[in-house]
């Protein structure tokens, strides 16, 4: 075989990475060059059709099932290819980066599956975006076993058969890599996410008895589905492996979705593995294209807003339906508690609180649900185990009982909690210490002992900028205001600093976390996504 031509993708601006060689081959980069050059330019279609759609919604201030697509939901007929036998029991899915410690951490972990994250648990550094895919392919080639210099501890793989399945998700449609670019433009983040790490690792999968395996977020329609079949179509045939080897499942992370989720189903049907129910991005969804609907959209502190309120009922059990009959696992939210080392008291509610809420996901009929920590696998496990048994999911449970209306899924006024001074001040102190860290390289980030991501950031800008927009007035008579917020921000950042220290403030990103915070809160443009304007502020 001749050696493949040069690749015409660029890697700029990028400090050289100790084995980047093994990920940025010629092959591999041509790869991704010939899906930049096939795909990207009907991404750039269906982005602008978002803006389209949410102008549309701010014109109406309502959202339909689509009638152009009535036919497919009215056709019992179809269904999703069968589950392969690495993907038929998803119990318990942890979730989480892919350093290396959590790598072994994640596949040692007793779950079923990992949910390797390039997107919302992973800040988009160029060490991140190439060293993660460095740590999968040592993982899959047992070569990751590794000594934490700092601890002593040593890390290593269990046998393969006791090792969770690995879902692989890339980065969403949005976001660009800067340090690899095609005359002169960024390739996206999600085909260079995916385009590297298929092209690595799809047959070694195979030959472990998996494959390559992928969660899709921020899908916004079935056309966005659509997209991602076709790349899946061209890649299985690019490096010669069966058609409908991938696997798919699509996160119901947008409220525009979660009214095309059978329409998604059909898209990927030959790909298709389920769906997920998110929350704080479905919720930041929600404030994103109902933030000029007035004040029957307006959300309270986003703690209030739990998996039981009728819109979240609504959309989780439209989900388990829109799934099971069609053939598809339906998989829950995530608990993203994490243990106290200190404190078992805390640790004792939190874990009944886990317990409930999986409790619930398991007897909706859920086929398995996300958590962020090992210590969380166990509790959630037992709750399936004790509605499952022995079965691998619960499909054959229908829930023809269950029918939402259109206007269920957005009838927020139908929470019966309101925005506090207390939930603003939480909404300013999570989003700080987030995007302080997110800024320094890290995506998932303990605070206050809970598991937090990119949508954390997200829907706490979005409910300061949606409070001060709607001029909502807290419980102790202060309106919200941008004034308010940044009198909370400064009282914040004080806290933090005498907190931490003065060395360990001046050698984080505190102000600069502060400013962004409040930017993307405050500014009369909402951003679409607050990682775009902090991406430009990432180092590396």
């Amino acid at each position: 075989m001749s050696a493949p031509a040069p690749s015409p993708l660029a890697v700029v601006d990028a400090e050289p990475l100790p084995r980047q060689e093994e990920v940025l081959t010629e092959a591999a980069l041509a790869f991704v060059a010939e899906l930049h050059r096939r795909f990207t330019p009907r991404r750039d279609e269906l982005l602008a059709r978002r803006a389209e759609r949410r102008a549309e919604i701010a014109r109406t201030s309502t959202l339909d099932f689509l009638p152009e697509t009535a036919a497919i939901r009215a056709d019992d007929s179809w269904r999703v290819a069968p589950a392969p036998a690495a993907l038929n029991d998803r119990r318990v899915e942890i979730t989480g980066p892919t350093d290396r410690k959590m790598t072994i951490n994640a596949l040692n972990s007793g779950a079923k599956v990992w949910l390797a994250d390039f997107e919302d648990a992973s800040a988009p550094t160029w060490e991140n975006v190439v060293l993660g895919q460095v740590n999968l392919i040592d993982a899959y080639t047992r070569k990751i076993d590794f000594t934490d210099p700092r601890s002593g501890k040593s890390y290593a793989l269990k046998p393969a058969e006791e090792l969770a399945t690995v879902v692989m998700r890339p980065r969403g449609w949005h976001l660009e890599e800067r340090h690899l670019t095609f005359d002169g433009r960024p390739v996206p983040g999600a085909l260079v996410d995916f385009g590297l790490y298929f092209f690595h690792n799809a047959q070694r999968l195979i030959d472990l008895g998996k494959g390559p395996y992928f969660y899709l977020p921020k899908t916004e329609s079935h056309l966005e589905a659509r997209l991602w079949n076709d790349i899946f179509v061209f890649a299985q045939d690019y490096v010669g492996i069966p058609q409908g080897t991938v696997r798919a499942t699509v996160l119901i992370e947008t409220i525009t979705a979660a009214y095309e989720m059978e329409e998604i189903l059909y898209e990927l049907r030959d790909h298709a593995a389920g769906l997920n129910a998110g929350r704080w991005d479905y919720l930041f969804s929600i404030v994103k294209n109902f933030r000029d609907g007035g004040a029957k959209f307006v959300l309270p502190d986003r703690n209030a807003v739990t998996m039981t309120a009728p819109f979240m009922r609504a959309y989780t059990e439209l989900l388990v339906r829109t799934c099971h009959k069609r053939g598809a696992h339906a998989i829950g939210g995530m608990a993203a508690f994490i243990p106290s080392r200190k404190d078992a008291e805390v640790n004792k509610v939190a874990f009944e609180k886990v317990k409930a809420d999986k409790d619930r996901e398991a007897g909706d009929g859920f086929d398995g649900s996300w958590v962020a920590h090992p210590d969380l696998v166990p509790i959630a496990m037992a709750s399936f185990d004790a509605v499952l048994g022995d079965r691998p999911n619960q499909k054959d449970r229908l829930r023809e009982d269950v029918s939402v209306a259109p206007g269920d899924l957005i009838a927020i006024d139908s929470l019966d909690a309101k925005p506090t001074y207390e939930g603003l001040r939480n909404a300013v102190q999570v989003g700080v210490r987030y995007i302080e860290a997110w800024l320094r390289g890290l995506g998932a980030v303990a605070i206050f002992n809970l598991m937090e991501d990119a949508a954390t950031a997200e829907i706490s800008r979005s409910q300061i900028w949606q409070w001060i927009n709607a001029g909502v007035v807290f419980e102790n008579g202060e309106k919200a205001t941008p004034e308010l917020a940044r009198k909370v921000a400064a009282e914040e950042l004080a806290a933090i600093r005498a907190e931490i220290g003065e060395e360990a403030f001046a050698a984080g990103r505190w102000q600069q976390a502060h400013d962004l915070l409040l930017h993307v809160s405050l500014d009369a443009d909402y951003a679409d996504f607050l990682t775009l304007p902090a991406y430009e502020q990432l180092v590396g």
